[in-house]
């Protein structure tokens, strides 16, 4: 797809570059000719952009005058910065989720507006992204409302209230759209992700057993199209929805055999049970070992559960977006992960390229 933007023109600002849609953004932007400056916090592992092209702001997007100075001279901002979390976490945790994700989201919004930069692409989150209460399953689209009444995650919480800045600012005449994410799969996950996190411990011989449940995800690929498209064809104030298939975790597990080589688990946990594990191992590591890495939270385990669907219908329609391989996604994932040496298991088989991986009937 064509950007729209040359080399000659003035960069454009991403945020969150070093995650794992924000890596991905800024390899395809440099690809295309896109000069691309990038807001990094310093004392940050900022390697994802190591060899890379780009300029450099310093800056933490709970700074509102070092948003704006990264800001100044862009043409377009991508604002893919956000902290994820799937814990409940203690009072500390939660306002700083609400700093980073609502007043950073403010920050770039007015910034931008006071900039002159031009359309700000956000990335969303599905997790914001209304459901029907009686059928949880049932595909959601852009126009269900969130559900307020039941008990929602902080970092939820924290998108939700991210769209509304941006419906704010839309309001007063600027030029925002929102790319809504699934769960992303896929290369240049350098954190790594939660779902990167799950593929080496599998990789690794370390994932013995599962929860079942399932979620819609969305290639690497698909949500850097994604944005893209917003930016140069999407309505300001409105939302596009990119999802790449609904998938269980059984038939994920599956995908990472089919990657890997390793033998899946077939020991399954009734998810209820572990909820109730969940529950009291995440209180007690929130609060004695808060930088300890929590795999199966509470919050997780509850999205599991809904077996949530996306309607993508209307990207398709408006956007033209066209849904790549989450098989592909997966065995490029498994291809970064194992060249980064993230994956020791000599059992471990060598990756295949997905352009040479068969797909299915």
């Amino acid at each position: 797809m064509n950007t729209g933007l040359k080399s000659s023109d003035a960069p454009v600002l991403v945020t969150g570059s070093t995650g794992h849609v924000g890596a991905n953004l800024v390899r395809r932007l440099l690809d295309g000719g896109v000069p691309v400056r990038a807001l990094l916090r310093r004392n940050d592992d900022n390697g994802a952009l190591d060899g890379l092209d780009v300029e450099r702001a310093a800056g933490d997007l709970r700074d509102g005058e070092a948003v704006r100075q990264a800001v100044a001279g862009c043409r377009g901002v991508y604002h893919c910065g956000a902290m994820v979390s799937t814990i409940q976490g203690t009072r500390a945790h939660r306002r700083e989720v609400f700093e980073t994700n609502v007043q950073g989201t403010r920050h770039v919004l007015e910034a931008a507006r006071l900039e002159n930069a031009g359309r700000v692409v956000v990335t969303g989150s599905f997790s914001a992204v209304g459901m029907k209460p009686d059928d949880p399953s049932a595909p959601s689209d852009e126009t269900m409302p969130f559900y307020p009444m039941e008990r929602a995650m902080p970092y939820t919480r924290s998108k939700v209230a991210v769209e509304h800045e941006c419906w704010r600012a839309a309001a007063a005449g600027q030029e925002v759209v929102v790319a809504t994410s699934c769960g992303v799969v896929g290369g240049n996950d350098f954190v790594p992700s939660r779902m990167g996190r799950t593929l080496c411990d599998y990789a690794n011989g370390k994932l013995h057993a599962y929860v079942d449940g399932g979620f819609e995800f969305v290639t690497a690929r698909d949500i850097v199209e994604g944005h893209l498209l917003c930016m140069h064809h999407g309505r300001s104030g409105e939302k596009y929805i990119f999802n790449s298939g609904f998938m269980t975790i059984s038939e994920m597990l599956d995908l990472f055999e089919d990657a890997s080589g390793i033998p899946r688990p077939h020991r399954r946990f009734p998810a209820g049970m572990m909820l109730v594990f969940a529950e009291v191992a995440s209180y007690c590591l929130s609060r004695l070992r808060p930088d300890f890495p929590q795999r199966f939270t509470p919050g997780a385990i509850r999205v599991l559960q809904l077996n949530r669907h996306a309607n993508n219908a209307k990207a398709c329609r408006e956007l033209g977006f066209e849904p790549t391989s989450i098989r592909d996604a997966i065995h490029e994932a498994y291809a970064f992960h194992y060249n980064r040496k993230a994956i020791r298991n000599p059992a471990a088989r060598t990756p295949v390229t997905p352009s040479m991986v068969p797909s299915n009937p």
